[in-house]
């Protein structure tokens, strides 16, 4: 058996090893919900306590992504040779999983990908991922702006902040918003962020078991807020509140359909949001 890679990461960077273990566990189902082979590689070759994240037989991580994908392909199909940009990616596979789809009936595999993150976690993706040739990885902050003279955006810009956003300053966040809007017109911005309601409780930092405890998201906004952006944010000419991608189980597909119909349930519904930059 090949040498585990022993991994040391703290803080927000900590939570990219809960996010894969959560779903690599589905991608590894008879029934997964998500194809993800990488995933399941990921795990297998890293030497870490994933038990200290405790219960990860959960399907939000996988459906989550799932919702990422759709968009983020839907974007290429328009946009065949447009640049993703996937910030603070961690140990995400999504452009794996998009290359051994494409993104659409006749499209190539012509998109480039652009992942910035710290470099520790960039040099922990150079040691466990496979190279591309359409794939750049630049190690620093989604907050240093200067990653952006790094994107060819003349054929479009497609941006992730997969689990990002919430865990930054509010103040930081929005003008992360507001840069990418005022430097990519036309391109779009894919985002998620924790249930409003539950925003007392995320600031402090939610435990998932004994042994860890979720570094603290002070950032989140209310429907009405994230709708409201199109008027708060110069550059933003449309807020979609993307509905979620179905799970498995009645009894959960169920509450997820009355959770994005019944507005009384805003609160304690997760949002994903995507912007479109004019």
């Amino acid at each position: 058996m090949p040498d585990k890679h022993t991994v040391d990461l703290t803080g927000v960077s900590e939570t990219a090893l809960m996010t894969l273990k959560v779903r690599a566990t589905e991608a590894a189902r008879p029934d997964g919900l998500i194809d993800d082979p990488m995933a399941v590689a990921l795990v297998d070759s890293i030497d870490y306590d994933f038990a200290k994240f405790g219960f990860t037989r959960r399907q939000d991580m996988a459906v989550r992504a799932k919702l990422f994908d759709r968009y983020t392909r839907r974007y290429l199909v328009d946009h065949p040779h447009a640049t993703v940009v996937a910030l603070a990616e961690g140990l995400q596979t999504s452009f794996y999983r998009l290359d051994a789809r494409g993104p659409g009936p006749d499209v190539g595999h012509d998109f480039r990908w652009l992942t910035v993150d710290l470099p520790p976690m960039i040099e922990l993706r150079r040691k466990l991922l496979p190279e591309s040739d359409r794939v750049q990885m630049c190690g620093q902050s989604a907050l240093d702006f200067s990653w952006m003279d790094r994107v060819d955006s003349s054929e479009g810009v497609f941006i992730t902040a997969e689990g990002l956003l919430m865990y930054l300053q509010p103040a930081d966040s929005m003008a992360l918003i507001r840069a990418c809007a005022k430097r990519f017109p036309g391109g779009q911005m894919i985002f998620d962020l924790p249930p409003s309601a539950f925003a007392p409780l995320a600031r402090r930092g939610m435990r998932t078991s004994l042994r860890y405890q979720v570094p603290p998201m002070p950032f989140t906004l209310s429907v009405a807020e994230a709708a409201d952006l199109v008027n708060t944010v110069d550059g933003v000419r449309a807020v979609h509140d993307l509905p979620i991608e179905r799970a498995r189980g009645r009894l959960l597909n169920g509450l997820i359909w009355a959770a994005q119909r019944v507005p009384l349930l805003d609160p304690i519904r997760p949002l994903t949001l995507l912007l479109e930059f004019g």
